[in-house]
């Protein structure tokens, strides 16, 4: 999911990095986490007075990181044909040598083998940035993916995936893995940023009813991300006379065809038409954010962050999430804290009826109580996701990098 163009200048310390040559590599700047922050790190660095280049096919935001200053370099980097990546690395590289450039940072597997050889050849420092959890247990998967875990820092979006990083590839990551969580632009995710005609609007084009309750679940239509769940939960709430509801699933199916089918039958098995609304892509998620009554995340795998929960507390909707991978992390909830500082829900993942008791109970929260959560949820995302913190993380690694302090070794 995207929301809208990010702005804003970034409080970083612009003298390490002035006039200095970043490049961030990447398949597509298309919908997503790691493409967001790919285009907030352009936007940072250009702040702060450094080329940011981006190695990537296109995409949706490449406008979006040209208007912030960014430079989009039009290259291969999606292929996964081994003899093109091996041909992608010279190229690559003396791509790297034209530019100046001074640090590759990888963020996916095939152009990071493509970057890693290339870095080497130029011996620059090599970054990566480990979004996902990635699937794959046999050996064969296993070497491919441990690329994201040879860089020279390893920057880990949740401590989920710095743990999953230390066990899955312990000689390649060392000591030299680096937790920065992903950051929300607080200032675009904020109650007052919304204008009511934007939440009116995306709720008459959804199909929702001015007296109904919106549960969101704003993710790509895949299996993973629990959609199943939610209908089932949405039915059980129905049976015992939850009313007044609307459960929205924004999302893009991205070629699913077999997977619209099967919700949409399931919809129709348990007698949800008119109660369960499938959107497609929403582009102004700050609205779609603020137009819910809670916002849930219920996937059935480790999500590796949980950008939908942290950017629905910022906007002060309460969240029901899995209690699965990441997502936890940006959640504070029982037994962790007392139930009157909690800023949402956390239920088992799969688990209808827990999913349908904790919407039930959120969607019933009194004036009072949903304001004081309200203010928790913001105070919690401030203190720990905000756009600035990770930014200003990240252009410090590049900064130690530069100056020499973060060890660099050969993988």
């Amino acid at each position: 999911m995207t929301g809208e163009p990010r702005g804003g200048a970034f409080p970083v310390e612009s003298a390490p990095l002035s006039g200095r040559t970043i490049l961030q590599i990447i398949p597509a700047l298309d919908a997503g986490g790691a493409e967001r922050t790919t285009v907030d790190v352009a936007a940072a660095l250009a702040a702060a007075g450094a080329r940011a280049l981006i190695a990537t096919e296109g995409g949706r935001l490449v406008g979006e990181l040209q208007a912030k200053g960014g430079i989009w370099l039009p290259f291969p980097a999606a292929s996964k044909n081994p003899l093109s990546m091996a041909l992608n690395i010279g190229r690559l590289a003396r791509l790297c040598r034209r530019e100046g450039v001074e640090i590759i940072h990888a963020r996916s597997r095939a152009p990071a083998w493509v970057a890693l050889g290339a870095a080497r050849r130029l011996e620059i420092p090599f970054v990566t940035t480990y979004h996902g959890s990635y699937s794959g247990r046999t050996g064969v998967k296993v070497l491919y993916n441990s690329v994201m875990a040879r860089g020279d820092v390893v920057i880990a979006n949740s401590h989920y995936t710095a743990d999953l990083i230390r066990t899955l590839h312990p000689e390649q990551a060392g000591d030299r893995v680096r937790v920065i969580h992903r950051g929300t632009d607080l200032a675009l995710f904020k109650p007052g940023a919304v204008a009511p005609a934007r939440v009116e609007a995306l709720r008459r084009a959804w199909g929702v009813a001015p007296h109904q309750r919106v549960v969101l679940l704003a993710a790509r239509l895949t299996a993973w991300k629990g959609q199943r769940v939610l209908i089932e939960a949405a039915a059980l709430m129905r049976d015992r006379g939850v009313s007044d509801v609307a459960i929205v699933l924004a999302g893009d199916p991205q070629g699913r065809v077999a997977y619209e089918r099967e919700l949409d039958a399931l919809i129709a098995v348990r007698r949800l038409q008119g109660i369960v609304h499938r959107v497609g892509h929403c582009t102004d998620m700050p609205a779609a954010f603020r137009a819910a009554s809670v916002v849930a995340v219920p996937s059935v795998e480790p999500e590796a962050f949980g950008r939908s929960a942290v950017e629905a507390q910022a906007l002060g909707t309460p969240v029901v999430v899995s209690d699965l991978g990441a997502v936890p992390e940006t959640v504070l909830a029982p037994p962790e804290v007392p139930a009157t500082q909690r800023t949402g829900w956390r239920v088992p993942p799969g688990n209808a009826p827990a999913l349908a008791d904790a919407l039930t109970e959120a969607l019933s929260l009194g004036a009072s109580a949903r304001e004081a959560m309200t203010r928790r949820g913001r105070a919690h995302v401030e203190a720990h996701f905000s756009l600035e913190g990770m930014v200003g993380d990240t252009l410090g690694v590049y900064a130690d990098l530069l100056a020499g302090r973060a060890g660099l070794r050969t993988a």
